[in-house]
Parts: C-alpha cells; structure tokens; sequence
C-alpha cells in the first residue's frame, strides 16, 4: 500500500513513521521546502528526527523505517498520483481575529485533486472548525479531480490526541475517532489506522468527529481557566491556591479504593496557555458554529476562557512590577530574566508560548531582557541563551514561564549569590515560597498569598 503523509510536523511525521514500519506499506512524506521547512526533507532522507525534544521511540522508529527503505519525504506532488491512501497534517493557525487561516491547507487539497487518482482514501487530520469536512475539503477536491466524495474516492475526518513527549505512545495507544463523508468512507478509514491504532476506534460522521476534537481542546482550556480565576480569587483573599486544589481534588471517586481517580480534577493554573492547539480550538469551534449553524449565540464560557488565559502572561508582569517595587526598584530599571521559552516542559515545543507575550509586554519597559531555555535555541526576535549561569548573574528578577526540570535544581541560596537582586516571579510551582522568603527573596508566584521576605 501506497501512503502519503502530508505535513512533517509532531503529528505527520510519527504517523508517518509508524505506518512506515507496517509491513506491505510505503510511505511517503510531504513538506513543503520553504526557508523554514525545507531541512526536514534532507534530515529524514537521512534517518534523522525533526523533533528536538525528547520523543520516547522516535529517533529509533525514523531510522529503522529509513534502513528498511519503506520511507522517504520530497516536495514533488506527482506522489499524489499513484497513492493508495494521503493522510494531511498541515498546520491551521487562527489569525489576530481569531478566524482559521487554511491557506496551506487549501493549496494541499487542490494539489491533490489536481492529481490523485479514482478511489483513493483521503484522511484530513489538521484539526479544522467543524464543518470544513463537508463545506471546504470536500469542495475542493472535487472541482479539482472532477470525482465525486463517497462515489469516486473516499474522504474523512479522524484526529489524534498527540503530546509531546509522548507522541508514539498516545498515536497507538489512545482510542482513535473516525469520521467519513459517508458510511464506505468510514469503514475504509478504520481499516487503515488498524495497522497503527491498538486502542479501540470509533467510528462516526466527519462532522462529529470535527466537533468532538476541538470540543477535547476547549474542554481543558475551559478548566486550566478556571483554574487561573480561582488562583486570581486566592491571590487577592491572601491564600494559597495550591492548598485549595488539594483539598477540592480529594474527593475520591470510588470511597472503597480512595486512592483511586479523585471525583474532581481541578488543573493547576499558571502563567499562561500555549501549544498549537489550546490556544485556537475553541476559536476553531466558535468559528465552525458561526458559519455552519442553524442558529447562533455566543459560548460565553468557552470564549471567556480563552480572554482569561491569553490574560495571565500580563498578570505576570504585574507581579514582576510587584515584586520589584517591594526592592524599591522600578520595572524600567531592572534586568529582567525569563525562563523558559518552549510552552511544555521539558521540549523544544515554542507553539504559541506564554513566553512571547511576556517578552513583548516587558521589551521596552525594563533595562534589559534575558532570556534562558535549555532546549530552544531560537524563537522569533529573542535572543537565547542556553547558558543558565549566564542568564541568572546579575540579574534583578527570575521569571519562571516553563517548568523545566533544570529550574527544579535550582537553590534560593545559591541564586541570591549570584543575582544582583533576589526577586522570585513563579508562573509555575518550581520553588517552594517559604524557603525562598527564608533567603530574603521578593516572591511572587500565580495563586499565592504576598508575603514579606524576613
């Protein structure tokens, strides 16, 4: 079987890879050779990974299916032709306005109605606003190949649950949800994922399956923001969020086994939102309700949360201001250190940090900006260093953004040495308060009572 992967991203390719090492398969990998893109053609060729981040199983996986010869990537859309099967995997970003951006994702479908063949399985996995299935692919390929959707080649929706660090392990392990244009659409896609999928598939329509995964995403964001309004509330009553989290999480859900699942979950809040899909799926759903709908209101909940997290990188430069002016300093002043740059611990993942809101809310507000991070070499316009002591001495005030594993190393005694004054802002739980009052800190952390340095 002929397999086509478009996109060589942190979905496409370890679903390109994994297919790959599928006996009987050939696969194929699609990317565009931009200025930004264009290595990853030469470095999976060679049976190198394109995810820097620690990815159980990847690296080996690429490199097996390489020596097999059953993968290879180019930019040539001829492959389109003679595919059994194209699975899409391009990004689709939301702009200022929060409307979905399906330039790339247009173009890849024209190409492949321009020259795919009859009864080829056509998989759409870039999460989409409900509806773009039926109204916007399926359109496109057809005008383009003049066949017809469930008649002349088959076409669904399905999606997967991806984190990273964890991509092989979630692709073949969590439940997958298929979606087609009609019934035959459908079976034909469980047929295909079956070779990667070991968790149960689900099969049902592509507008379901559309609603359903941006529905998982606005799920969670709903809940980490009511965790960062709960962490505001206890921020002002002068208490600790942590504690209260603890104790609402208690409540067990089976009494005979208490340490079982907690009845409630509340999330742990912190500085702010990122990754590709957080920050946009519930745009993506409102989006798809307000075109597609049979009538139209506004998810007050859903959007609101949106605000409310995109708010909490500015409520952390007003508790650097904070804690600053508790020195006596002015934020103008002060040499400023942000770590932490990739929105997940522990990668090389900066989709939508938190991070660059903050840099840019403090660029032009403070005598200087450090930046740290020991996994991102470049993002954007910041200058980062890799080098921790470089980024700690001297400086005014340590803003934790990312939870890596490297801070948690980090000693209050050893950083005062170091700084030229000791201020603390903890987006995210890595130190332990009281020890750092202990040392003469300035501490401020999401959801914590002030307290004064003794």
């Amino acid at each position: 079987m002929k397999l086509v992967v478009v996109g060589m991203g942190y979905v496409g390719t370890p679903v390109a890879a994994l297919f790959a090492d599928v006996p009987s398969f050939k696969v194929t990998g699609m990317q565009r050779r931009s200025a930004r893109s264009a290595w990853k053609i030469d470095a999976l060729n060679q049976g190198k990974t394109v995810i820097e981040a620690e990815e159980p199983g990847l690296s080996e996986l690429i490199k097996r299916v390489h020596d097999k010869g059953t993968f290879h990537v180019t930019d040539e859309v001829a492959e389109y032709r003679d595919a059994d099967a194209i699975i899409i995997a391009v990004q689709t970003p939301v702009d200022e306005n929060h409307i979905p951006q399906y330039e790339s994702l247009k173009q890849v479908l024209a190409d492949i109605g321009d020259n795919m063949r009859k009864g080829v399985l056509i998989c759409l996995e870039s999460t989409v606003a409900p509806g773009t299935t039926n109204y916007i692919a399926k359109p496109i390929l057809e005008k383009h190949s003049g066949m017809k959707a469930g008649k002349d080649f088959s076409l669904l929706f399905s999606y997967e649950r991806v984190m990273v660090g964890r991509l092989i392990h979630n692709l073949t392990m969590y439940d997958r949800i298929v979606g087609g244009v009609d019934a035959e659409s459908t079976h034909r896609g469980i047929e295909l994922y079956k070779h990667i999928v070991k968790a149960k598939i689900h099969p049902t329509d592509a507008l379901t399956a559309e609603v359903a995964k941006v529905t998982e995403n606005a799920y969670r964001d709903v809940n980490i923001a009511f965790a960062n309004e709960i962490a505001l509330i206890c921020e002002s009553l002068g208490v600790n969020v942590h504690d209260v989290r603890g104790f609402v999480n208690s409540l067990p859900n089976d009494l005979s086994n208490p340490s079982a699942n907690p009845y409630r979950n509340m999330h742990v809040p912190g500085a702010g939102v990122g990754g590709h899909c957080l920050p946009k799926d519930s745009w993506l759903l409102k989006y798809g309700l307000d075109t597609y709908g049979s009538f139209s209101f506004d998810p007050e909940i859903i959007t609101g949360s949106r605000y409310l997290n995109d708010s909490m990188p500015q409520h952390m430069k007003q508790l650097t201001a904070e804690a600053l002016a508790e020195k006596g300093m002015k934020l103008s002043d002060a040499r400023i250190t942000i770590l932490g740059v990739a929105f997940l611990e522990n990668s090389d993942d900066t989709r939508n940090t938190p991070a660059e809101p903050l840099y840019k809310a403090l660029l032009g507000n403070c005598a200087e900006i450090i930046v740290h991070d020991p996994y991102v070499k470049e993002f954007e316009d910041m200058h980062i260093t890799n080098d921790l002591d470089r980024a700690i001495e001297g400086s005014d005030c340590l803003i934790i953004v990312t939870r890596h594993k490297e801070y948690h190393a980090l000693k209050p005694g050893v950083l005062k040495a170091k700084m030229r004054t000791p201020i603390i802002v903890d987006g995210r739980n890595v130190f332990n308060p009281e020890e750092c009052l202990s040392k003469g800190f300035s501490f401020r952390g999401i959801g914590l009572p002030v307290k004064k340095s003794g």
